[in-house]
């Protein structure tokens, strides 16, 4: 008997993800993030248990979304160039509406979706480019109908409005201190490492500077190449105590997270940090998420997801962590809506 179409399509994914281990970072940053996606944003965590139950995979968004803030978002573009916002528009400044509303089961938030295209972009070129990928980023939010997502974030209104008045393309950056900065990076890593022959160091260098496009804060440059090094040090055979110790020891405490790895994770990331937005709670708080469950990446991002708020952009540094740890099985490859899209670069290495 045959394969179904979807069936071969995991087959060769998992393929590519044993020829190139940060491809199953790539991969589990997209799994973190669409697990998270219909609970982003709950900062009432008994609201999220009422709406969700406790998650165990992919699940649709539902209205009304009890901690939205769209009803006091306001965002009113410069000119034209600068609507990005187009059908969805009409959502800002009502009450209780799901910043992911319009999504299905299985697919990815708007920065991950970037990251998918970026993904794609590069592998297609061969290789990175600054103001190509810049002028796609500006093609794919400018086309009515291409982004599903009826939230964008404070990064992308201020980078059209930026270009809408003027600005050079490389110039439209701001100082954004969000950790969704970081989403694209599993996505970079995983390309760079495919089509490049550079070092280690000249790779990292190549993600800050596509960090810093849009995110021009060094806490959130500091996070990106702590990610990054433990990365590409767990792919090398460290262990992630070690790396974290090397490389993230201005965000960690590997005696703290002992000491928090004996209470509830809705107390550590809820009480002790902050389950927000926020790059100097978010990062640690993921951090932290991906020491405790670094044997379990099932367990893991349901974890990073049962906790509430900046779920889905802790889950780039969670799942990748997690993912190229322990792998990305194909029970989490089935339903994600992104796969079929991307696109399986062979010889990898």
């Amino acid at each position: 008997m045959g394969l179904y179409p979807w069936q071969k399509n995991i087959l060769h994914v998992c393929f590519a993800m044993e020829q190139n281990a940060f491809f199953q970072a790539f991969l589990g940053s997209l799994v973190a993030d669409a697990v998270s996606m219909p609970v982003h944003w709950y900062y009432n965590t008994a609201a999220l248990d009422e709406d969700y139950g406790v998650i165990q995979g992919y699940q649709k968004p539902k209205n009304p979304h009890p901690d939205s803030i769209l009803w006091r978002s306001r965002f009113v573009p410069k000119s034209d160039e600068a609507n990005i916002l187009h059908a969805h528009a009409k959502y800002w400044g009502q009450r209780n509406i799901h910043y992911h509303q319009d999504l299905e089961s299985g697919e990815n938030t708007l920065n991950f979706r970037l990251a998918c295209e970026l993904y794609q972009m590069v592998a297609s070129q061969g290789r990175y480019d600054e103001v190509a990928w810049l002028t796609h980023y500006v093609e794919c939010m400018r086309t009515p109908g291409w982004n599903r997502d009826t939230y964008l974030e404070e990064y992308h209104r201020a980078f059209f409005d930026n270009l809408a008045s003027g600005k050079p393309l490389l110039k439209c950056g701001i100082d954004d201190k969000h950790i969704g900065g970081l989403s694209s990076v599993p996505a970079l890593l995983a390309v760079l490492s495919a089509i490049a022959d550079d070092t280690e160091d000249q790779t990292c260098e190549c993600i800050l500077g596509h960090v810093n496009l849009t995110h021009k804060n060094q806490t959130v440059l500091q996070s990106t190449r702590s990610l990054v090094k433990i990365l590409q040090g767990l792919k090398a055979g460290e262990s992630l105590d070690a790396l974290l110790q090397k490389h993230a020891n201005a965000f960690v405490s590997l005696k703290r997270f002992e000491k928090w790895s004996h209470r509830p994770d809705r107390e550590v990331i809820g009480r002790v940090m902050s389950p927000a937005c926020y790059i100097e709670d978010s990062f640690p708080a993921s951090l932290y998420l991906a020491w405790k469950y670094q044997g379990d990446f099932d367990a893991g991002i349901r974890a990073n997801a049962m906790v509430g708020g900046d779920n889905c952009h802790r889950g780039v540094v969670v799942g990748s962590i997690l993912g190229l740890i322990n792998g990305v099985s194909a029970v989490w490859l089935d339903g994600l809506k992104c796969l079929p899209g991307l696109k399986e670069l062979e010889n990898a290495g």
